[in-house]
């Protein structure tokens, strides 16, 4: 026995785990596995995913590498049921067999369900598809962006649609819809678009529809990407989603801001019908013409009722007219009693003004003041000479007793003069100059003022004394008549033949002799009333 074992080969365990992992791949080269997705957390550091497959009695480990990852249409998901497509290896350091898978598909139309409705319920719960979110469709985009196959009916009946309604700008954007890079070439689509500018060489859209015809859950399982439902739900364009038929519903859907049973649903709810609309517009425009007629008619109607009820403008100014007429015919009489009254007042008063009754009033005043003056003058000497007779007998009496007054008082004030410091007197005498400086400050201005004052009083009685004087009526080249004594003379009665009269003018005094009678006194005729006055008006 010892020599049948001695003569059996000898493998390393490296010769033994090829071995076994040739033979594993030769029988299990390509395989399809079903089983629950467990231990699933993701990506590692390196980018490949590790995790295990399951059921109820056994468990194998997968694999998916870094490559094959981005590349699955389907992710894996923790609890997922699926069916793995991949090659069976070993892994010869921890001495297990795994599965390389290379595509991963769930288990059956009611696993995609599933997955569908969890995924939904976790976008919901984010908010992406909350109504507040939607935004309100342009009326009448004039740029519309399509994303979709260019080959398909699709484009098609969209355009069809939108040429019978009303043609618009429409840019397409080619994408796949259907398998694994569908979803991705949506999302790149999406986010072109909005990258336009408003300004640039293409324009940019105001209004965007993700078509698409209809198909099972596989085939319209791009439009249940996550990542294309929050690109639709962040797209700044509103997105019209036209995904299917009216029977199919994917998550698009519920994230764009419209939804459209069908492709040609969309294109029209994207445009309005354009003879419809040019009629609606025309009859809005014979409407507003009716109700600009018919304003312009009750207005008018308005205004020839207002006008009925006004008066004439001739009867508003004739009662102003007749009253300026009445006023114009009373001013020139009124004028003339006018004159004539303020001469009488002047007449009154002339009298009053006569230089020698001025200077007869002066005299008089002068010598009131003199006899005063002369009056005063002897009352005090008089009063002078009683106290001085009065007080002289007393006065001899009280030298005496005044002398040793006095003696006593400079004594006293000696002393207290000697008591006194100068710097006490310096502080009286300052106390002094404070109060008496202020008082000098004020007297000064009200001095000033008082000379002001009576200095306009003079130039005032000036003024009145030039314009009452005669030498102002001698200067316009009348002349003073006086006799040899220097009386005037106002009267031709009272001057004789020969008789010698001085002439003052302005520039001078000259000699002359009356000569001839002088001539008799006529009677002053009487004043006419206004109406024979030859003088109908002053102006």
């Amino acid at each position: 026995m010892s020599d049948l074992l001695s003569n059996v080969a000898e493998f390393s365990v490296t010769e033994i785990s090829q071995a076994l992992k040739r033979t594993v791949e030769d029988q299990f080269g390509y395989v399809r596995v079903r089983g629950e997705i467990s231990g699933f957390r993701g990506q590692h550091a390196s980018g490949h995913a590790y995790f295990t497959l399951k059921d109820e009695s056994a468990s194998i480990d997968a694999v998916v590498w870094k490559g094959t990852f981005s590349r699955l249409s389907f992710k894996p998901q923790e609890g997922l049921e699926v069916i793995a497509t991949g090659r069976l290896t070993t892994f010869a350091r921890a001495s297990k067999y795994q599965l390389v898978i290379d595509n991963i598909e769930p288990a059956g139309a009611g696993a995609l369900m599933a997955l569908l409705e969890e995924r939904r319920k976790r976008l919901a719960a984010e908010g992406l598809f909350a109504r507040e979110r939607k935004r309100a469709l342009p009326y009448l985009p004039r740029i519309i962006g399509v994303i979709t196959s260019p080959t398909g009916a699709v484009i098609r009946d969209i355009l069809h649609r939108l040429d019978d309604r009303f043609p618009s700008h429409v840019l397409v954007w080619p994408v796949r819809v259907q398998g694994e890079t569908s979803a991705l070439e949506v999302v790149n689509a999406l986010e072109g678009f909005n990258a336009l500018e408003a300004g640039s060489a293409i324009p940019r859209p105001e209004l965007l529809i993700v078509a698409r015809g209809g198909g099972s859950i596989e085939d319209l399982w791009g439009f249940n990407d996550e990542a294309l439902v929050r690109a639709v739900a962040n797209s700044a364009i509103p997105v019209i989603s036209a995904v299917g038929h009216e029977t199919d519903t994917t998550l698009v859907d519920y994230a764009a801001d419209m939804r459209a049973p069908t492709p040609t649903a969309a294109a029209e709810a994207a445009v309005p019908v354009r003879g419809e609309l040019i009629g609606y517009v025309e009859d809005l425009a014979q409407r507003q013409r009716h109700a600009a007629r018919r304003t312009a008619t009750g207005l008018a109607d308005r205004l020839r009722a207002a006008r009925a009820g006004l008066p004439r403008p001739y009867d508003l100014v004739a009662t102003h007219r007749q009253r300026l007429d009445h006023a114009a015919s009373n001013l020139f009489s009124c004028l003339r009693h006018s004159v004539q009254e303020r001469h009488v007042r002047f007449s009154r008063i002339a009298p009053r003004l006569d230089p020698r009754l001025l200077r007869q009033r002066n005299e008089d005043r002068a010598q009131r003041l003199e006899a005063l003056s002369q009056r005063a003058e002897a009352a005090l000497r008089t009063r002078v000479e009683q106290s001085r007779l009065t007080f002289s007998p007393v006065s001899r009496e009280l030298i005496p007793a005044n002398r040793r007054l006095l003696e006593r008082k400079a004594n006293v004030l000696a002393g207290a003069t000697a008591r006194l410091a100068p710097q006490v007197l310096r502080a009286d005498l300052r106390q002094a100059v404070n109060r008496l400086t202020p008082l000098a400050q004020r007297l000064q201005p009200a001095a000033e003022r008082i000379v002001d004052e009576q200095h306009r009083r003079l130039a005032s009685m000036e003024q009145l004394l030039n314009s009452l004087s005669y030498r102002s009526v001698v200067a316009r080249g009348f002349a003073v008549v006086r006799d040899a004594d220097g009386e005037v003379i106002s009267a031709a009665a009272s001057l004789a033949p020969g008789q010698g009269v001085n002439l003052d003018f302005a520039d001078g005094t000259v000699g002359a002799t009356i000569s001839g009678a002088p001539p008799t006194q006529r009677r002053r005729p009487k004043a006419s009333s206004d109406d024979d006055d030859p003088q109908e008006s002053l102006f």
